[in-house]
């Protein structure tokens, strides 16, 4: 396995009001890996990736980038934030700018980059989500799906090692979610890593290498997609709707056909049916 990029070691946050949102949190992300953390509404997933660049100090425990753990100075927290990017789940919590342009160059123009760099910087980012040619529209004049890739590309232009993303494809449509996991992918092909949140079930299956299970500030569980989606206890407690192709071959175990409840792609399941035939 490749090295920890990114690990969090017993972190645990308590809101000033008394509410505990993360209790004991260990985790370890790889070099290069796709992770999704699952979980309904109020698990406490924004607040965790509040913690993986700095955003919020925990209230006890730590988080480690490459291996260091991250303190709260100045200095630190700028060199963290280079390393690590976050995309919101709402595009308007990061745009802000007049224009597409403007917003992306934000980011690379407080690293103190001179202006070819810059612009370099943000072509290529706008190229890459295929953002381009709205380069001087006003990003509240966009389509949230368009808007979302304008973030992400605010965040390229940063050049991180690793990437967070809390609800991706929240709101977006099929087509935007696609356009949204192509441009993922192809960073993830290039070496970086991709850290989303989300409890949309359907996209994570396509997406995700490794999963971690959150449920009210907890992790409940970790895998892959085969263990985590043929467990529907798990699933049932963290609030959590199984895969249709899982609720498929737990219906034709129920009715006595031996199939593996672990499959989970449509290609798998169909191998199983293929199989329930020919027996």
């Amino acid at each position: 396995m490749n090295e920890v990029h990114l690990s969090t070691k017993n972190l645990s946050y308590t809101y000033p009001d008394g509410t505990h949102a993360l209790k004991n949190i260990n985790m370890d992300i790889y070099k290069g890996q796709k992770v999704a953390i699952m979980g309904p509404n109020g698990a406490g997933k924004s607040t965790l990736f509040s913690h993986f660049n700095g955003l919020t100090e925990p209230t006890s425990g730590h988080v480690e980038v490459d291996g260091k753990a991250i303190k709260y100075d100045r200095d630190t927290l700028l060199e963290v934030r280079q390393k690590v990017g976050i995309v919101f789940q709402d595009p308007n919590d990061q745009l802000f700018a007049p224009t597409v342009k403007e917003d992306v160059a934000f980011g690379p123009m407080n690293l103190g980059l001179d202006y070819e760099e810059v612009e370099r910087r943000v072509d290529e980012a706008l190229t890459m989500v295929g953002m381009e040619q709205y380069m001087d529209k006003t990003p509240h004049h966009l389509s949230g799906g368009q808007q979302k890739r304008v973030a992400i590309a605010g965040i390229i232009a940063m050049r991180p090692e690793i990437m967070i993303l809390d609800e991706p494809t929240a709101g977006l449509d099929p087509e935007g979610v696609e356009k949204v996991l192509d441009i993922l992918d192809n960073l993830n092909k290039e070496g970086m890593s991709i850290v989303i949140s989300s409890h949309d079930i359907e996209m994570v299956n396509e997406f995700a290498e490794k999963i971690f299970v959150l449920n009210n500030g907890e992790i409940l569980e970790s895998g892959d997609k085969h263990e985590i989606f043929s467990n529907k206890e798990l699933l049932k407690k963290a609030h959590l709707k199984a895969p249709i192709t899982t609720e498929i071959l737990y219906t034709l175990k129920e009715k006595g056909y031996n199939v593996d409840t672990t499959k989970i792609s449509i290609d798998e399941v169909v191998e199983e049916i293929i199989k329930i035939k020919k027996d």
